[in-house]
């Protein structure tokens, strides 16, 4: 052991964000050099390299993109460059992360080679797909050396194991690697169909303009289109498999199943672009998705090598799970989502919809918002259960959540959150607006990111920032009925984020024994009692004077006037109570009037929009 020790070195955080880095570089590079080349702005910057002589191109010129994308390159050899001589110099037992830091290093250096050539033979898609072939093994090796370094960080990687490799012995892995071949020639032939221009003579799905090519443009398309469905077909068994056989396994399930929904997610996004005409936002989320969809292969293929699992071992956790009752798995699932929550939060959504369009919206759009806002927040939801788990194992309240009382495995509920929460973003964008998919990305990234992983453990404001997460909903209504937003939907966000507090507060006082078990700083348990309640009594006021200036701003008429003053007097008085009053009768009663407060302040916004 204390050999294993000795020949272990500790990897640097600073190694570890330049990777990091070099990742997001890489990434960015092949986003935007697609972009460059798909909208022709590669044409105003024919030399190297510089544009024209020029260092510098303002935003609106049509050199900016190719240049910007060169300056890109540069930074990310750099940190690639760099990234290779630390980890040649202090991590050289890790043979496969420096080995593969090296073939990344010869890559860069050959892919800009291949750039040159690009920009002196626009017309050529052979040299474009090589090009672009070249940056995604570049970002795979990249990837690679990433999640191993990752890996070894987090433990999954033992301490006697001092030059990882990677092994390839089950029916799994084996069809991973296979998975990610087809859809590297998927990405080729997508590339090949973008540079040569086939995208404008083939409109309409699954056929071009409803018949059989009849030119070279029409079939390099449609090749494209049948390899995209092969493609599918794989991806989703590789899905499937991976639900059967790798639940145990947090991150490969989580790896496997994002990649299977931004893949879906892709193609959703293909089908949206032909029918709309290839909109420039459209095509630039399209390759996005894809280059995401390559990342989360090659993470999910080098977790799927470290691993090492036999085909003994897949089959056993087969065994293990293949019992459950679908009913109760179901039901853990809904709970994960936290669907008493969501509920209220799809109500400020639909009310923002109502308020914002002034008039009852279509079905449709209620429909696809509202499912959509229930898979971000439900999303959320699972991946905040599987963040806390530890934590919910100490606490009355939640140790009966799926994930603590092991009804599921913290993998499943990884992989179910990130699922919903991807596929919600997508979902948007296809049948909503793009406005209200942003606005639903931002929830859930203010959600997870800002309060489940920075705000909730680390201050006593926890829930007053993180608030803002459940006050981004009616502003999603509101963009999706109308396709902007004004200075009146910034006062609906400002409700619920004035109300936020003096709710969750209220449910602190009456588990605030569970918090301080957890560790989790809410306000009764580093403040005490009496100065939460005097705190839930003033956001009360605050919140309830917030209220009645609404009409002021075009939000609300006299019906809603009227209601605000009877709710608002109601809310003042429940919060009186907890203020003078002990024990933890009042304060539940507190929680429970401020949920039925917002759901009926906002049904009294809406009757007044409607009348």
């Amino acid at each position: 052991m204390k050999e294993a020790q000795k020949t272990t070195p500790t990897i640097s955080p600073v190694f570890r964000n330049l990777l990091l880095i070099t990742a997001i570089l890489a990434f960015s590079l092949i986003l935007l050099g697609i972009v460059t080349r798909v909208t022709d702005a590669s044409s105003a910057c024919l030399d190297w390299p510089t544009c024209s002589g020029n260092l510098t191109e303002p935003i609106d010129s049509p050199a900016f993109l190719p240049y910007l994308h060169r300056v890109i390159a540069v930074a990310a050899s750099l940190s690639l460059f760099s990234s290779l001589i630390i980890a040649w110099k202090r991590y050289q037992n890790f043979s496969l992360v420096v080995s593969s830091l090296i073939a990344a290093s010869v890559l860069m250096v050959i892919q800009i080679l291949w750039g040159i050539m690009v920009a002196n033979q626009l017309g050529q898609p052979v040299v474009s797909a090589v090009h672009f072939t070249l940056a995604l093994i570049v970002l795979a090796l990249v990837v690679l050396a990433l999640t191993i370094i990752f890996s070894i960080r987090q433990g999954q990687i033992s301490e006697r194991r001092t030059q990882p490799g990677l092994t390839f012995k089950s029916s799994f892995s084996r069809l991973s690697l296979w998975t990610l071949l087809v859809v590297l020639l998927l990405f080729i032939s997508g590339t090949w169909v973008a540079v040569s221009g086939a995208q404008s003579v083939c409109q309409g799905w699954p056929l071009c303009n409803g018949t059989i090519p009849g030119d070279y443009l029409g079939w390099v398309n449609l090749v494209h289109r049948v390899i995209t469905f092969g493609a599918g077909v794989v991806v989703g068994i590789l899905v499937i498999q991976a639900w059967r056989t790798q639940r145990s396994q947090t991150g490969i399930l989580v790896a496997t199943t994002a990649a299977g929904v931004l893949f879906m997610s892709q193609a959703m996004m293909g089908l949206v672009e032909s029918i709309q005409g290839y909109p420039s936002y459209l095509l630039g989320l399209h390759v996005a998705t894809s280059i995401a969809v390559w990342i989360a292969l090659v993470v999910q293929v080098t977790l799927v090598g470290l691993t090492n699992r036999s085909e003994a071992d897949e089959r056993a956790e087969k065994l293990i799970w293949r019992n459950r009752k679908l009913k109760s798995l179901l039901k853990d699932y809904l709970m994960l989502t936290k669907p008493i929550v969501v509920a209220l939060l799809l109500v400020t959504t639909f009310a923002g919809m109502v308020v914002g369009a002034q008039a009852w919206p279509s079905f449709s759009l209620v429909f696809w918002t509202l499912l959509g806002g229930f898979l971000a927040a439900g999303g959320s939801g699972a991946i905040n259960q599987y963040i806390d788990r530890i934590d919910d194992q100490k606490m009355q309240r939640t140790a009966e959540r799926p994930i603590p009382a092991g009804r599921l495995t913290p993998g499943e509920g990884l992989a179910f959150g990130v699922a919903a929460a991807i596929f919600s973003f997508y979902l948007m964008v296809a049948m909503v607006n793009f406005l209200a998919a942003l606005l639903t990305l931002a929830g859930i990234i203010y959600y997870v990111l800002l309060y489940s992983l920075l705000l909730k453990k680390t201050t006593v404001q926890n829930i007053v920032i993180g608030g803002g997460a459940g006050a981004i909903p009616p502003l999603v209504g509101w963009a999706a009925a109308t396709g902007s937003l004004n200075i009146p939907a910034l006062f609906l966000f400002a409700v619920v984020f004035m109300w936020t507090p003096p709710h969750f507060w209220a449910l602190a006082l009456v588990r605030r024994k569970d918090y301080a078990r957890a560790g989790v700083p809410m306000l009764p348990v580093i403040r005490g009692e009496r100065e939460t309640r005097w705190q839930i009594f003033l956001y009360t006021i605050e919140l309830v004077g917030l209220t009645l200036v609404l009409p002021l701003f075009g939000l609300g008429g006299g019906i809603y006037f009227v209601a605000a003053i009877l709710l608002g007097g109601l809310l003042i008085f429940s919060a009186w109570n907890v203020w003078r009053g002990e024990g933890n009768k009042v304060a539940w009663k507190m929680y429970r009037h401020s949920s039925m407060y917002l759901a009926f302040l906002f049904l009294a916004l809406m009757v007044d929009a409607l009348v």
